[in-house]
């Protein structure tokens, strides 16, 4: 289960992706001088931490950007949106940090902590669970009023996975994290990262995935209890290139 996932969302919020065209998820570049956050992102609160990360839109030499600021703190920023995977498979963003976390560690809990992610969250689906599993997001839409996703791709700024590792979260075997950058070595840079979500879920759990629920940006500190600061980028989803 998603540990300490506040998870609830008004079906009238989801935007769906036009596989025709470039769909602009997170058109930061686009922000004027009144630095409003795009509409449709939302805070999410993905690990009940009593501090949260504190987002807001910045200008640096690549124009407007995120920038996340945590200090023992853990809270994302989530953007819901359905996508037809066959169709609007690949999605691209950028992303920059300021520094690692020395004590990150995605073997232990107390290390759970990363200075960037990028999540693509699964949507509920009660055929996929065993009977067990259902009575805990029975439980969980009894306390929340909704249920939690199904599963999750977890796309990391690690500080040891080797880049290209693809690891189950310590909390739950339902968010696969896959390493994309790794360490300080790339650190102040802005990097571009491009993944087939179809293709890294089938690799991570092996079945076709279920309806997409939405994506969101992370940047968390609150196991390890250090300071971190990112930056993201515009994020676009993109037919296939075939």
């Amino acid at each position: 289960m998603f540990t300490g996932l506040i998870f609830s969302l008004s079906l009238c919020c989801l935007g769906q992706a036009n596989a025709q065209e470039v769909i602009e998820v997170g058109p930061f570049s686009k922000a004027t001088t009144d630095a409003v956050f795009p509409e449709g992102w939302v805070p999410l609160n993905l690990g009940g931490a009593e501090l949260k990360t504190q987002y807001s839109l910045v200008k640096d030499a690549a124009g407007w950007v995120v920038r996340a600021d945590s200090h023992n703190a853990a809270s994302a920023m989530f953007y819901p949106i359905k996508i037809d995977l066959k169709k609007t498979p690949i999605v691209e963003w950028r992303w920059k940090i300021k520094n690692i976390l020395k004590q990150g560690d995605a073997t232990r809990r107390d290390g759970d902590d990363y200075p960037a992610r990028f999540y693509i969250f699964f949507d509920y689906d009660p055929s996929r669970l065993s009977w067990f599993e259902k009575l805990s997001y029975e439980a969980y839409y009894k306390l929340y009023g909704a249920y939690p996703p199904l599963a999750a791709l977890n796309y990391l700024w690690a500080n040891k996975l080797p880049v290209g590792t693809l690891v189950p979260n310590i909390y739950s075997d339902r968010v696969q994290m896959y390493a994309l950058q790794s360490g300080e070595q790339h650190a102040g840079k802005w990097m571009v990262q491009t993944r087939n979500i179809y293709e890294d879920y089938l690799r991570a759990f092996g079945e076709e995935p279920p309806a997409v629920l939405g994506v969101a940006i992370m940047t968390d500190t609150d196991n390890t209890g250090e300071q971190a600061t990112a930056f993201y980028g515009d994020i676009r989803l993109l037919p296939s290139p075939e």
